[in-house]
């Protein structure tokens, strides 16, 4: 038996309550009970303790779009003045096409001990190119809850792209294998864009819903897509999706930014969900602040959750960043303070992230019969000094991941005093500072600093 404590609870249950000197009960993976402090550990008087009463008490965050694989082993070597799609054919391709078994396990265990020491509890994951069960072995050694799938394309000369069947078969092998799993589920993924056929889209589809899984694909970060679909179909992309019958409350589209009014009213129609990783939109220049209407369908009842994406997009892996991001760009678009907040990011980030990945009945609110998904969150720092009366405030405007003290997935202590208990740091810096030299002379990339290094 666990108690976690700490001076605020949020609980993130359907009435948002913040427990003031308040404690989860945890018995083996599964959160038993949720009150008073001083309640609880009478109940529970042989049970550790985890927090402390000064402590904040939070969900799990959940990550709702990001690539494990590739880019965690070039970690902000990508300049970040390239021209579109630079970033992807120039850095990411060459990455990922020198990238062996034990370089995908090597990215994703660094990407996961970084995202769990930040307070993740919840990956899905955008993708994998080539060896997906090295990528759920490292979510498995680190600890963290995830879903995965294959790389799903079928244009012509692609890696691993194959004909609709062959790339549906992987998808249902790999869902297979997983079956079963306490902690990492299998999606279908497919890379979306403009490099699927209806044929494969359609059965990607119909597996998911067969398989009762999640399907995930990028579209629209960027005008690109929608202008390939207007060439093609003479529609943009999400109204041709409503018409081949694709989308539906099991779809999470990654991205999303490009939308017109029919395209919204479609996502809001199907209750389609959207992962939205605003970093990478602004560091590739995509036009989110002229262009997102996320904050516009969070008001209307779409469900959204936040991501932090790849390193050829992004690099922070930091899901309080996002939350304040978000929250930032949805009131200055519509130079509206009033309509969009803190409260609704963090939303984004547990219960709300839940709902849109399909998860809600398991994680995302600290709830009994839930799972033990928490993250402590220290408060000796100087941006805590001042201790202000809604903690949802404090933790999303000011302050990040390096509030973040214990975290515990399915019951497990992951993560104890800001150190990742279940990797060893120092063998995992050395692999991948070796693993990362080697990859970027295989991948003929030789990274240099803009400024001259004396």
């Amino acid at each position: 038996m666990l108690l976690v404590i700490g001076h605020d609870v949020l609980t993130m249950n359907s009435r948002r309550e913040i427990i003031r000197n308040g404690a989860v009960a945890i018995d083996g993976t599964t959160i038993v009970a949720v009150g008073k402090s001083d309640v609880l550990r009478a109940r529970f008087p042989a049970a550790a303790i985890l927090g402390d009463e000064h402590a904040v008490v939070t969900p799990g965050f959940i990550n709702a779009h990001q690539h494990l694989t590739g880019d965690r082993l070039v970690h902000s070597a990508i300049p970040d003045d390239l021209a579109p799609g630079a970033s992807i054919f120039e850095w990411a391709v060459p990455v990922h096409a020198q990238h062996s078994g034990d370089d995908d396990e090597l990215s994703a265990t660094l990407s996961c001990v970084e995202q769990v020491t930040n307070g993740v509890t919840t990956i899905v994951e955008a993708g994998t190119v080539a060896h997906p069960d090295r990528v759920a072995a490292a979510l498995r050694t680190v600890g963290l809850r995830g879903a995965i799938g294959m790389w799903g394309w079928d244009v012509e000369d692609g890696p691993f792209a194959a004909p609709p069947a062959e790339v549906l078969d992987r998808q249902r092998a790999l869902n297979t294998r997983l079956r079963g799993d306490d902690l990492v589920e299998g999606w279908v993924t497919l890379v979306g864009h403009d490099l699927m056929s209806d044929e494969l889209l359609v059965g990607a589809s119909e597996l998911a819903r067969e398989l009762r899984t999640g399907l995930t694909f990028h579209i629209s970060p960027s005008p690109s897509d929608a202008a390939a679909y207007l060439a093609r179909c003479g529609v943009r992309p999400l109204v041709h999706f409503d018409r081949l019958g694709v989308l539906g409350a099991h779809v999470l589209l990654a991205h999303a930014v490009h939308l017109d009014d029919a395209e919204c009213e479609v996502v809001l129609r199907t209750n389609s969900a959207i992962a939205y990783t605003p970093w990478a939109y602004l560091r590739l220049g995509q036009g989110v602040g002229a262009n997102g209407r996320h904050g516009e369908l969070h008001r209307r009842g779409a469900r959204i959750a936040l991501g932090c994406d790849s390193e050829n997009a992004s690099d922070a892996l930091d899901p309080l960043r996002v939350a304040a991001l978000a929250a930032g760009i949805a009131k200055d678009q519509t130079l509206d303070p009033t309509i969009f907040g803190a409260h609704d990011a963090f939303e984004m980030l547990t219960i709300g992230g839940a709902s849109a990945i399909g998860m809600d009945d398991r994680i995302g609110s600290l709830e009994p019969g839930k799972r033990a998904d928490v993250v402590v969150h220290d408060t000796s720092g100087p941006h805590w000094i001042t201790r202000s009366s809604d903690p949802v405030l404090q933790l999303v405007w000011s302050s990040d991941g390096r509030s973040v003290r214990d975290v515990v997935v399915d019951g497990r202590v992951v993560v104890r005093d800001a150190r990742c208990t279940t990797v060893a740091i120092d063998a995992l810096r050395d692999a991948a500072h070796d693993a990362a030299a080697r990859l970027l002379r295989r991948a003929g990339l030789d990274p240099r600093a803009r400024w001259p290094v004396i």
